[in-house]
């Protein structure tokens, strides 16, 4: 009589995880159809320019919020630049604190070894403003970065 409930348990238990595995293996089967980088299927629904989703991770998925966390990352970042040439660089009769680039480089890069990369989006959201595309260690070291707000 032990052994007859031992098989029931069994089966119950394979049935379950046969089960289980079927969802699963349709969960994974639509998303290897919408993969783009998946041979089995070509993707069902293509974006196209000016759709809203264009260019976008899937919404709620993993990448969404990597791309989240690094966009307030690289936020805090630049906030912290803004306040290192605050408090190390001069301030004009104009009232716009200024630094040259080897004082800001010196003093930031204890801080992060990111400085250029850092200018450059503070410089795309207008809050500092220097002369030239990019700035290098050596060779612009005269270089005046200016902060506007």
């Amino acid at each position: 009589m032990q052994s007859t409930k031992a098989v029931r348990t069994d089966l119950s238990s394979v049935g379950e995880l046969t089960r289980g595995w079927q969802s699963w293996s349709e969960v994974h089967a639509d998303y290897q159809r919408r993969n783009p980088f998946s041979s089995n299927k070509p993707v069902t629904r293509r974006t196209e320019r000016g759709d809203p989703t264009y260019g976008r991770p899937p919404e709620g998925s993993k990448t969404e919020q990597r791309g989240k966390d690094a966009h307030t990352h690289i936020g805090k970042e630049v906030e912290e630049l803004c306040l290192v040439i605050s408090n190390v660089g001069e301030r004009g009769q104009d009232g716009q604190v200024r630094i040259t680039f080897k004082q800001l480089f010196d003093r930031y890069v204890t801080i992060s070894n990111k400085v250029v990369g850092v200018l450059l989006r503070a410089r795309k959201h207008g809050l500092v403003d220097f002369e030239g595309e990019m700035l290098w260690q050596g060779k612009d070291d005269d270089v005046v970065i200016t902060l506007l707000e």
